[in-house]
């Protein structure tokens, strides 16, 4: 790491433990809200945008690509799981899983946008700060990598 570059700008941890640093923190963000009010608040939604940038930031680049799928992913998983143990908190009780998880995603879905849109655009900035002039070759060259 270069001397003039902050922690933000180049991020070292391996997709594995950044997918898993998200699921912690986004439930972490979940029980704090429902425990003290009960369901999501506009406190889960501002937590889910400042953790996409966190986790834009912290990747390291030849992990891009998972942490680029994973705020929609995380949300919706995230959304089941509280579906089957605390409905009330994003949905009508009475409501059925997938009514509960759609409801969910459409009344958060701002921060849905918020978030991805700061995960993505942190990604491509720090593509274009690498020295890394068009972005679609080395997007390209990522997705046809094999595994």
């Amino acid at each position: 790491m270069n001397q003039a570059e902050a922690f933000w700008e180049v991020g070292r941890e391996p997709g594995r433990q950044v997918v898993s640093l998200g699921v912690a923190v986004t439930l972490t963000a979940v029980s704090i809200d429902v425990l003290l009010v009960g369901r999501l608040t506009l406190f889960f939604d501002l937590c889910f945008m400042v953790l996409c940038l966190g986790l834009a930031a912290l990747v390291r680049r030849r992990d891009f690509y998972l942490v680029a799928l994973l705020p929609p992913v995380l949300l919706t998983a995230v959304f089941a799981f509280v579906a089957l143990v605390a409905r009330s908190a994003i949905a009508d009780p009475t409501d059925s899983l997938l009514q509960a998880v759609v409801s969910g995603v459409a009344t958060h879905g701002i921060a849905l946008f918020i978030g991805y849109a700061l995960c993505l655009g942190w990604l491509a900035w720090r593509l274009h700060r690498e020295g890394e002039a068009d972005i679609a070759t080395e997007l390209s060259r990522e997705l046809s990598r094999p595994a």
